[in-house]
């Protein structure tokens, strides 16, 4: 896939704040949680950008190649802990939010493992991750890992 632009260099202001944005509510957040959640939006939205992104980074923080492959099958694999299986579920209601998910059923399952905060903060998270699907499919983006950290590191430097 070819680049259309590059958001950085186009509106560097713009995805400076974005791109601190998102590092907030993910440093808000358990990281293997956050990895967790970034893979299956990235999937469900066909983001190749963000899935082997986040895979790596996923990786680099110790989780486990069974893990990350049984992500689509979330709900088949005993790998889950109820915690996670709840904030999964409330990321496939909110990533297909117009496809008419069991929002309700969702947000019960969440309601019984996070606190109020912490649901919103992975409502945000959820937010975020579907927004730089976006972004990534949009404008035909696909980085290295290590180039998209260094690019984003470099933006907020600037």
């Amino acid at each position: 896939m070819t680049a259309k632009l590059d958001p950085f260099a186009a509106a560097p202001q713009q995805m400076k704040a974005w791109l601190t944005t998102s590092m907030a509510v993910a440093g808000s957040l358990d990281p293997t949680l956050v990895h967790l959640v970034e893979i299956r939006a990235s999937q469900i939205n066909g983001c190749a950008n963000c899935i082997n992104m986040h895979a790596a980074d996923a990786r680099e923080k110790g989780e486990t190649e069974q893990r990350i492959y049984l992500l689509s099958a979330w709900r088949e694999a005993p790998c889950y802990t109820d915690r996670e299986r709840a904030a999964l579920g409330w990321t496939e209601a909110l990533t297909r939010l117009s496809e008419r998910p069991e929002l309700e059923r969702a947000y019960e399952a969440l309601k019984a493992h996070f606190s109020e905060e912490e649901q919103v903060k992975i409502t945000l998270m959820i937010n975020v991750i579907n927004g730089w699907n976006r972004i990534a499919v949009g404008f035909g983006l696909f980085a290295d890992p290590a180039a998209a950290k260094a690019t984003a590191a470099k933006a907020v430097a600037a």
